[in-house]
């Protein structure tokens, strides 16, 4: 499955924008993400019922890259070059929005979802029991 948004972008270009050139080592961390590796995050995203919320660490773990959440934020970041995902449904271990997803509060309270306060879901009540 190959990945281009409406502008003709690609997989090169998401790579770069994600920052997985080469580390300060020298190792080139392109290899981490690929397509496929893409594809698996999307769709354990698009299996989370409306209502409820998955951190991203709950996901990584879900796709076998446990140590990989911040991998899983930077691909759901992109999330408009991959198509329609419920990507506002991935929240912090601690059940806190993503900064600047400013829709993401309204798309959950629409779907029920509850909050302790005004930047953190309920996870106990609202979290993905998967």
């Amino acid at each position: 499955m190959i990945f281009v948004n409406n502008n003709g972008a690609g997989k090169a270009e998401i790579l770069r924008f994600l920052g997985l050139g080469r580390n300060e080592r020298g190792i080139s961390m392109s290899g981490i993400l690929t397509e496929d590796l893409i594809y698996e995050i999307l769709s354990v995203v698009e299996e989370i019922p409306a209502g409820k919320v998955a951190s991203y660490g709950q996901i990584a773990k879900l796709i076998g890259r446990d140590k990989n959440a911040r991998l899983v934020g930077k691909v759901l970041s992109m999330a408009e070059y991959y198509g329609k995902y419920p990507c506002h449904r991935v929240v912090n271990h601690a059940g806190r929005l993503a900064p600047f997803f400013y829709e993401q509060r309204g798309l959950l309270l629409e779907e029920g979802v509850k909050f302790k306060d005004n930047d953190h879901v309920d996870m106990k009540k609202c979290g993905w029991d998967c």
